[in-house]
């Protein structure tokens, strides 16, 4: 691969090594690498997931990430966080704001709470080569934050973002770099299911084609690539050789929209008659951030996952002749998709509502049936109260049952405790 004609770039990737776990023995005065700390999203359900374990939990006890409430260890060392959204978010933002005191703020690209990435071109004269900009980020974070982090370096953001999944979080300072050239011998013979952005199906898909490793899907030849997975297979190819051209400076904020979706699973499981105070719920989230975005949609999409005990459920849409963000229209549809497609028997664990096909909002269509004009005049009032005094400041009468939702998510962020 001749790579003069790619962009070469100072990119550096940077993962806060127990993000939750640490935050929360920052909390408590703990030291992160030593503490048995696990953070739970719910520690009164003893079926909650571990969101976080501190290293010395993992390594001592096997805790990891989808671990369970009831797999934590008998240890009287161990400390159990309930999880605070809230607190992470901020020290999120507290990092990105650290990081600016180095770069300007369209260097910087959020990717998740816990992740980020660095562009660091021209700034070899003020603070030396990637790898000590590396370093000096890593002790301005745990000396400010008390959080320990791996960064990966490289030409563009894949090359940052693998090497650092790969290498980083196991190198002894907790920094690696690839370049284009490092690609061969530090990349290709990682198994494929280790590369970011190749999840399960893909690799079983790639598998089953004779490709375990990277090397081998750099070298597997591009027109059949294409041919089975389209423009993704152009995509896994060009990776493949370390090759990325997504943007490395700029305003990374995603600003356009291809749907409004609300989804939740459930604490527990729903019949059939309670699931209806739910649907309306989430058709209401839905439509009023449509019509925050002056949005409106033709398609509406249904998604019901049963319970564990018979599994299965459907996901269902359908789409409409005239567009809309009233949450009484998509609502009725949902109902109509509910009732065509539910199989009557079995309990319910997981709801998802979508509007899709997006237009920009236009005038109400008038109908000689319904006063749709009042329809959405209520909800433009309802969304007004709820912008001035909060979320819960103004709720339809079914949101007050024991089967509805919004109250309690209301209290959370990401479905865990603020």
């Amino acid at each position: 691969m001749d790579y003069s004609m790619y962009p070469r770039n100072d990119v550096l990737c940077i993962d806060m090594r127990s993000f939750y776990a640490s935050v929360e023995c920052a909390k408590r005065g703990l030291d992160p690498k030593t503490a048995l700390l696990a953070v739970v999203g719910d520690p009164s359900r003893s079926g909650s997931i571990v969101l976080a374990a501190s290293p010395t939990l993992k390594k001592k006890h096997g805790i990891s990430n989808v671990s369970r409430y009831f797999e934590l260890p008998d240890d009287p060392n161990l400390v159990v966080a309930e999880a605070h959204m809230g607190d992470y978010l901020e020290v999120s933002v507290e990092i990105s704001k650290a990081i600016m005191n180095y770069v300007p703020p369209e260097a910087i690209h959020v990717y998740s709470v816990d992740e980020l990435w660095v562009t660091v071109n021209g700034m070899r004269s003020l603070y030396g080569a990637p790898r000590e900009i590396a370093s000096l980020l890593q002790a301005q974070i745990r000396d400010q934050f008390g959080i320990e982090c791996a960064i990966g370096i490289g030409d563009n953001k894949f090359l940052a973002k693998v090497v650092m999944d790969i290498h980083a979080k196991k190198a002894k300072d907790g920094i690696a770099e690839c370049r284009y050239e490092d690609v061969e011998h530090l990349l290709w013979p990682v198994p494929i299911e280790e590369i970011w952005g190749i999840g399960r199906r893909m690799t079983r898909n790639l598998n089953r084609m004779g490709i375990l490793n990277l090397g081998q899907l750099a070298k597997h030849p591009l027109k059949y690539l294409q041919k089975h997975f389209g423009i993704m297979g152009e995509q896994f190819h060009y990776h493949a050789w370390g090759i990325d051209l997504s943007p490395v400076i700029g305003n990374f904020v995603k600003s356009d929209q291809k749907s409004y979706g609300h989804g939740i699973t459930l604490l527990r499981d729903y019949e059939k008659d309670e699931i209806y105070a739910c649907f309306l719920d989430l058709c209401e989230e839905a439509c009023r951030r449509a019509r925050r975005d002056n949005k409106e949609g033709r398609t509406i999409h249904l998604g019901l996952g049963y319970s564990k005990e018979t599994g299965g459920g459907f996901s269902r849409s359908m789409s409409i002749q005239i567009p809309t963000n009233i949450t009484m229209d998509v609502y009725r549809v949902i109902i109509k998709l509910f009732e065509r497609f539910y199989d009557g028997i079995s309990k319910i664990r997981r709801v998802y509502v979508s509007l899709t096909n997006l237009n920009e909002e236009s005038d109400v269509q008038l109908s000689l049936f319904r006063d749709r004009t009042k329809e959405k005049d209520v909800g433009e009032v309802m969304d007004e109260i709820r912008d001035k005094f909060g979320s819960t400041a103004i709720l339809r009468a079914t949101s007050f049952t024991e089967s509805a939702i919004t109250r309690d998510r209301s209290k959370k962020i990401g479905g865990h405790n603020a």
